[in-house]
């Protein structure tokens, strides 16, 4: 299974009221398919997924793939720190149709190495569809070590990583080790430097708005046109930044509904936009002529 280099963690709009704004998630992955994402996770972090029922995922993985029509993969996070309730998740989504599963660390309850190994052997087998493992200790206070990623990568659905440890050093050495599985920044920063040391592509926030963007950088990289693909890089690197300056996907759902993509609110805990991140993104959005 080839992912594509841009993938698209997609935000979950809501209505007034908080409720999954079906409609306008439907716009969503159309507009997003449109401008640069040759996939999309849905129910990911940048999701929501803590805070939406399995009915909800369900009913979202659904139309995605209707709505998608083949054009794009239909990524569904399904991972959570309960290994038998992802494996029952995993089950339906495979059941739905989804190209393939995006698989965080488990959070909270931090398993050593060998938890994290079993965690992901078991949810893998139980689907026969592609599964991308989600490295993000910032989140999870765990990290899949390169030597773990190694043993994963000889299950034989195990395809990938969304790697975003933000440690060069380590993306590195999974690359030495691992070299049959796909690494994919997990930090749209990061995206060009891990190009360099055999990267994919992107598990990307900001391709909401410059899809087409990042996805020239990567080819122009993949070509040998390093200059333009840092010209890119550089062009974008203030977005990237402003749209983490606090906790996704609060930068990134105030981004969309400014330039006129109504995505709505967060449910708790998460809250909106402060005053000055709405700035700082307003600035940021203007420079690059979104706004």
């Amino acid at each position: 299974m080839d992912f594509g280099c841009v993938i698209t963690a997609m935000v979950t709009p809501f209505d007034e009221d908080l409720n999954v704004d079906y409609r306008a998630f439907e716009k969503l992955v159309d507009y997003l398919i449109e401008n640069g994402s040759d996939a999309l996770v849905v129910t990911g972090t940048t999701g929501e997924s803590p805070t939406l029922s399995d009915e909800e995922k369900v009913n979202l993985y659904k139309i995605a793939k209707e709505v998608s029509q083949g054009r794009a993969k239909i990524i569904a996070g399904t991972g959570s720190y309960d290994t038998r309730h992802s494996i029952e998740l995993s089950v339906k989504a495979q059941e739905i149709g989804v190209d393939g599963l995006l698989l965080v660390s488990p959070y909270y309850n931090k398993p050593t190495q060998e938890g994290l190994y079993r965690h992901f052997k078991m949810i893998a087998e139980s689907v026969d569809i592609p599964v991308m493992l989600y490295d993000v200790p910032g989140r999870t206070s765990v990290t899949i070590e390169p030597e773990t990623l190694k043993r994963l990568s000889e299950v034989k659905n195990i395809v990938a990583v969304k790697d975003a440890a933000g440690n060069l050093d380590k993306t590195s050495k999974t690359v030495a080790l691992a070299p049959n599985l796909r690494v994919y920044s997990g930090d749209d920063s990061l995206t060009l430097p891990m190009l360099a040391i055999g990267a994919k592509g992107v598990v990307s926030v900001a391709s909401h708005l410059v899809g087409k963007r990042i996805k020239e950088m990567i080819q122009a990289f993949e070509k040998g046109e390093v200059g333009k693909a840092r010209e890119i890089h550089l062009e974008l690197f203030e977005l990237f930044k402003a749209l983490f300056v606090v906790t996704n996907p609060i930068p990134v759902k105030e981004a969309l509904n400014m330039v006129g993509f109504k995505v709505g609110g967060l449910r708790p805990p998460l809250v909106g936009a402060d005053e000055k991140t709405r700035e700082i993104l307003k600035k940021t959005l203007s420079k690059l002529g979104l706004l």
